[in-house]
């Protein structure tokens, strides 16, 4: 039996099928934003595109914005505002270059799209994966057998460590930092196009390369 692709190496090939989901990158301008900004960006982005609120397997990446503890998260010239839709909606999500998005008291100003497609990476990191409230949000080992069980759904087999807790939106979502590592290049698909947990149009579950499976503290 041959080898399993190294830590964090895309398990690609030519042949390798596309992703029935795909990333839409987004450009953004804008000063600051409410650090509890996902609930309200989620609606803005539903306003701007009313299919999308609804659309299956459609989600939202976070917003990479500058660390600290104040109520305003400072944006950078590199910040992205990301969309994961199927990919015969990809047009349909390009539409929302040029709209301005009210988010609280701030305003975005959406940029051009620019398609990146999903990659099976042996290694996957989600920065939050949603808790099932009803298991306990603050029980990590409740917290893993819900992924162990939406992974087995799946067909997935992989190794799973949990990182730190994380709390957002006012306690309305709570959950944990999530690598899965060991994956083959049909698992990893199947991870990225589905994601675990809840809440995907508030930036939970999604799922992106890792460079190898090391400390997940953040």
């Amino acid at each position: 039996m041959g080898a399993g692709p190294a830590p964090g190496v895309s398990a690609n090939v030519s042949d390798e099928p596309l992703a029935r989901i795909i990333d839409i990158a987004f450009a953004v301008e804008g000063g600051a934003l409410p650090r509890e900004h996902r609930r309200e960006l989620a609606a803005a982005i539903g306003h701007a595109l009313p299919w999308w609120a609804a659309q299956e397997g459609a989600g939202m990446h976070r917003l990479n914005v500058a660390a600290g503890g104040g109520p305003l998260a400072l944006l950078s010239g590199r910040t992205r505002l990301t969309l994961r839709v199927p990919r015969e909606r990809a047009a349909d999500a390009a539409a929302l270059e040029s709209a301005v998005l009210q988010v609280g008291p701030a305003t975005l100003r959406v940029g051009a799209p620019q398609p990146r497609e999903l990659r099976p990476y042996s290694t996957l990191y989600a920065h939050l994966v949603a808790a099932d409230e009803e298991a306990g949000a603050a029980d990590e080992l409740a917290f893993l057998d819900a992924v162990a069980a939406e992974l087995s759904a799946l067909g997935v087999a992989c190794r799973s460590i949990c990182g730190r807790r994380q709390v957002a939106e006012g306690g309305a979502l709570q959950g944990y930092s999530l690598m899965l590592d060991g994956l083959n290049a049909a698992g990893a698909l199947r991870v990225l196009e589905a994601g675990i947990g809840r809440h995907r149009r508030w930036g939970c579950g999604i799922f992106v390369p890792h460079k190898s499976a090391v400390a997940v503290g953040s």
